[in-house]
């Protein structure tokens, strides 16, 4: 085991010993570092102002750079990896074709929100070839800006690679592949101060023994949740075991009946793997969060932390996915259906966890849709989130799943729903009927994000917008974007 956290941060290594498990990295590069470029606007992960970028090796000779929100990402996590900040960029007294864009563009008027846009345009940068407008727009939606206007930062990211294609972080790949190959790390990172203790195990048997001797530490991820405990709650935590560095749990495998998603794989390519596969997962993608909080959150913290309004959950239902759960040694499969038992309860025994989650491949007879009710289109919480899946043999109705966050104290599946529409014509008729059955399914909540009567009528609808698409009705129409993922 070890104490030192060792990442790199412009091309040199930087090793740490003493930290507290809970010091976020924009804490740290505001207050020991004095790099003051990265702001701390909402300290919750939403507006994007204290944007980063993490470097890990692509497995191809490069670097993979993705934007995270250093607010609420502890320190610990970037251990083996590399950081960029905004005063990373500028080279030999010149700005970054990112930076320079911003002036030539004029996208910045107070500048407080400027070096996160610039962060977030700098990942776009080693991303993508010329970007289009829909990407832009999707990499841009975790940056707020109260003062400028969207225009001239969207101008500034069409812009950029026209003043450079190349940058000094292209150059000094190489050099940089081989220092995470050498700070990469093969044993336990162990940090333990006065009060609190984290674990970063990496590898399936460490983690599981390192959980079931401290079965009440807190699993960390992302960060997307923990990291709020902290910055808003102000919760003390005392011990942490993270699961990013697992290797078996950042695996994700297509199998030729299944996909298999580690606990540990971050959403962005988890949903990217399943959009391959479902169409409306990458439809969702889009609307999920931000970019900054898909490359930090996990597809098992997603599930594990059971909200009821969590976006993945109803579309797991539908499809019919399978949790692999593990306590030391030991494994078992729970249908996902059953691990949500109660309100932020799940089937999870003290020192169990999420390994990984199976989802059955789609088959030609299988029609899949998921539809997020929301008061915007970017990064807003479900006022429901509804997900329907449906076989039809000889016209009826042979298997039917439908899942639904917002709905209930958990995800759940409309039980009485789906029994009104097993063995039925798939026809309006059986559609509706199955609409009137909801309200044995459900008795949902009235809160700020919608009214309880809304919620219900909302679900009905929505299976009435499925059937509609997937009969084929005249008129009825179905927009996908392809490249959502």
């Amino acid at each position: 085991m070890s104490d030192t956290i060792r990442f790199i941060l412009d091309g040199a290594v930087r090793e740490l010993r003493g930290v507290a498990p809970t010091t976020t990295v924009l804490e740290w590069l505001r207050e020991s570092e004095r790099r003051c470029g990265t702001k701390e606007g909402c300290a919750e992960g939403d507006c994007g102002a204290c944007t980063v970028a993490v470097g890990e090796s692509d497995g191809t000779g490069g670097v993979r750079y993705r934007a995270i929100n250093s607010c609420i990402q502890f320190l610990p996590t970037l251990d083996g990896k590399e950081l960029v900040t905004v005063e990373s960029l500028k080279h030999k007294g010149k700005l970054h074709p990112a930076q320079r864009a911003m002036v030539e563009c004029h996208g910045s008027q107070c500048g407080f929100c400027t070096p996160g846009f610039v962060m977030s345009l700098f990942t776009l940068y080693h991303a993508e070839t010329q970007p289009t407008r829909e990407t832009v727009d999707d990499t841009l939606a975790g940056n707020l800006c109260r003062c400028t206007g969207y225009r001239p930062i969207i101008e500034a990211a069409q812009k950029m690679r026209g003043l450079g294609a190349r940058d000094q972080f292209h150059a000094r790949a190489p050099e940089t592949v081989a220092q995470l190959a050498a700070i990469a790390r093969q044993d336990t990172l162990a940090i333990e101060t006065q009060d609190q203790r984290y674990f970063a195990p990496t590898n399936i048997e460490e983690f599981a023994a390192a959980f079931a001797e401290y079965p009440e530490a807190v699993l960390l991820g992302g960060g997307t949740d923990v990291g709020l405990w902290v910055t808003k709650q102000h919760r003390h935590l005392a011990t942490l075991i993270y699961t990013r560095d697992v290797a078996e749990m950042n695996r994700l495998t297509v199998g030729d009946e299944f996909i298999e998603i580690g606990g540990a794989v971050p959403l962005t390519d988890g949903y990217r793997a399943l959009a391959a596969e479902h169409a409306d997962f990458g439809e969702l993608l889009r609307r999920f969060a931000s970019v900054q909080v898909r490359n930090a959150g996990t597809m098992g913290g997603n599930v594990g932390n059971a909200s009821p309004i969590g976006d993945t959950p109803p579309l797991l239902l539908a499809l019919g996915a399978r949790l692999l759960l593990r306590h030391g040694p030991a494994t078992r499969g729970l249908p996902i259906e059953d691990f949500f038992l109660g309100y932020r309860k799940t089937a999870l025994h003290p020192g169990e966890f999420i390994e990984a989650i199976r989802i059955p491949r789609a088959t030609p007879d299988l029609q899949f849709r998921a539809y997020k009710i929301s008061k915007r289109f970017d990064q807003d919480i479900s006022a429901v989130c509804g997900a329907f899946s449906i076989r039809v043999q000889g016209g009826r109705v042979s298997q039917v799943r439908l899942g639904f966050g917002g709905m209930a104290a958990i995800p759940k599946r409309a039980g009485h729903a789906e029994a009104a529409l097993l063995g039925q014509v798939w026809s309006e008729a059986a559609a509706r009927g199955a609409m009137r059955a909801m309200a044995d399914d459900f008795q949902p909540l009235s809160d700020m994000r919608a009214s309880a009567d809304y919620r219900l009528k909302v679900a009905r609808n929505l299976l009435l917008k499925f059937f509609l698409e997937t009969s084929k009705r005249p008129g009825a129409t179905r927009v996908i974007r392809r490249d959502a993922a």
